[in-house]
């Protein structure tokens, strides 16, 4: 491994223990792996927290591939997409 893939790599894991480091991140992730998939409004209720924060969460998420959506008639779900993540949160909890 060269140096330059190396630092690569290790940009690469700490954006995702920078992603999982928060609080409201962390927490969706950790519903995600206990109920399989849910939609937005479940986890609004869940956190106690507006569809807005919430859903701007779950779009960094998105981004980094740490979950998934799939369109269910008119609502989202999201799943967990990256295995390491959910690693990782499984081992925290």
């Amino acid at each position: 491994m060269t140096v330059q893939s190396e630092l690569q790599l290790i940009r690469e894991k700490a954006t995702l223990l920078k992603a999982l480091s928060n609080p409201v991140r962390l927490c969706i992730v950790k519903e995600l792996l206990q109920r399989g998939s849910c939609n937005v409004t479940a986890m609004q209720n869940c956190l106690q927290l507006s569809q807005s924060t919430v859903s701007q969460h779950l779009g960094r998420l998105r981004d980094l591939g740490i979950i998934a959506s799939e369109r269910r008639g008119t609502e989202v779900h999201y799943s967990i997409n990256s295995k390491e993540a959910a690693d990782i949160v499984r081992v925290l909890f």
